[in-house]
C-alpha cells in the first residue's frame, strides 16, 4: 500500500459461517463501517472474508470486537447497531472483557419481545449488586441506565412473584409553597415529577397492563413525601433523582424498608437542585453508609453512558466547562 504508516498493518480475518458473517457485517456492511469509524481503521469484506487495515493496536482491537460479536450471534443474540458501540467501548476499556457474560445476562423480556440486558461491565456489576444486596445505590450521570435497569429488575421480580408490589418514587424539589400555585389537583401537580418513571414502566410492559397494576396498587408511583410513616414489606422500591433528597428525607426513606424488600436509590451528584443551604441526602449517604453490610454502591461515569453517543460527548463537554470554571480537574466529587 502506498504511503502506509509505519505502525500500520494489513490483516485478513475469516469466519466459518457465511450467514452469521453477513449478520455480523450488517446490511451493506453498516456494522463494519461503524467499527471502522470508531477505531479509525479500514474494513473491507469479500464473502465471509475481511481485510483489516490500520494501526496495529486498533486492528487487533477490531479483531477482538468482531470475534466477540460473532460469538454473540452464535448464541442467538441479535446484535443491534448500538451494541456495536457498546462492544467497542467495553473492549477498548478492557480487552479481556467477555461480552457474553454481559450481553447474554437477560434481565427482562419486554412486551414487544426486546431483551433488556446490561451493556457494559459497570452495568453488569450494578445488576449483580441488585441481585445480592438489599439496598443498592446507583450513582452517575444521565444515560448510564441507573433507573432503567433498576426498573427492569423490579418488573422481573414482580413477574416471578418475588415481591408483591413495586414502588417508584422521586423527590419533588418544588413541592413546597410553589407547588400550591400550580393548576390542577394534587395528582396533576406532581405528575411532571413522576413522568420519567411512567415512561420507563410503559417501555417494559403494555400500557393497559401497567395501568391495571397502577389501579390495583400493585405498582405505585408517588412523590417521596408519600413514603413518610409507612413500612414497605414485600416490595421492590426505587428512589430516583435521590440527589435532590434532603438528609432528613433520605433517612426517612431508608428507614421505611420492611421485610422481603429490595431498594434501589439512583441519582446524579452533579445535578443537585436543592437550595444552596440544604445538603443532599445522597451525598451524606455516600459518606456514612458504605461500610454497612447489605448495602452496595455502584458508581457510573460518562464512559458508561448508553444513550446516543453524542450524550457522552455532551456530558464530557459540560464536565470540562465546570472544571474550568471551578478551577478543578474534575467536576465529579471524589467518589470511590
Amino acid at each position: 500500500m502506498k504511503n502506509q504508516k509505519k505502525n500500520s498493518i494489513q490483516a485478513n480475518h475469516a469466519f466459518d459461517d457465511p450467514m452469521l458473517a453477513r449478520q455480523l457485517f450488517g446490511e451493506q456492511n453498516r456494522n463494519l463501517h461503524r467499527i471502522a469509524s470508531s477505531l479509525a481503521i479500514s474494513l473491507h469484506s469479500r464473502g465471509d472474508q475481511l481485510l483489516m487495515e490500520g494501526e496495529t493496536s486498533q486492528v487487533q482491537l477490531a479483531r477482538k470486537v468482531l470475534d466477540q460479536l460473532y460469538g454473540l450471534l452464535r448464541k442467538g443474540y441479535p446484535v443491534y447497531p448500538n451494541d456495536i458501540d457498546y462492544a467497542v467501548q467495553a473492549i477498548q476499556a478492557n480487552d479481556k472483557v467477555n461480552l457474553k457474560e454481559i450481553f447474554l445476562d437477560t434481565i427482562y423480556v419486554t412486551a414487544n419481545k426486546r431483551c433488556i440486558t446490561p451493556k457494559n461491565p459497570n452495568q453488569k456489576s450494578y445488576i449483580e449488586a441488585i441481585r445480592n444486596h438489599d439496598i443498592v445505590f446507583g450513582i452517575g450521570p444521565a444515560g448510564t441506565g441507573k433507573t432503567y435497569l433498576a426498573m427492569a429488575m423490579a418488573v422481573a421480580a414482580l413477574s416471578r412473584g418475588e415481591v408483591n408490589r413495586i414502588i417508584l418514587t422521586r423527590p419533588a424539589v418544588e413541592a413546597g409553597e410553589s407547588l400550591g400555585f400550580l393548576p390542577g389537583d394534587l395528582a396533576e401537580k406532581i405528575d411532571p415529577y413522576l413522568r420519567p418513571l411512567y415512561d420507563a414502566l410503559h417501555d417494559m410492559m403494555k400500557f393497559e397492563k401497567a395501568e391495571g397494576f397502577i389501579q390495583q396498587g400493585v405498582i405505585e408511583v408517588a412523590p417521596l413525601a408519600f413514603m413518610r410513616g409507612r413500612t414497605l414489606n414485600d416490595a421492590f422500591i426505587i428512589l430516583d433523582e435521590a440527589q435532590n433528597t434532603t438528609t432528613e428525607q433520605m433517612k426517612m426513606f431508608l428507614t421505611r424498608i420492611g421485610f422481603n424488600s429490595k431498594t434501589i436509590v439512583t441519582g446524579d451528584v452533579t445535578q443537585i437542585d436543592l437550595p444552596s443551604k440544604k445538603k443532599s441526602g445522597l451525598l451524606q449517604a455516600v459518606d456514612i453508609l458504605q461500610d454497612i453490610e447489605g448495602i452496595a454502591f455502584t458508581f457510573f461515569d460518562q464512559k458508561d453512558v448508553v444513550r446516543h453517543h453524542i450524550v457522552r460527548r455532551i456530558i464530557n463537554a459540560y464536565e470540562k466547562l465546570q472544571a474550568k470554571e471551578n478551577g478543578m480537574e474534575e467536576l465529579r466529587p471524589q467518589l470511590p
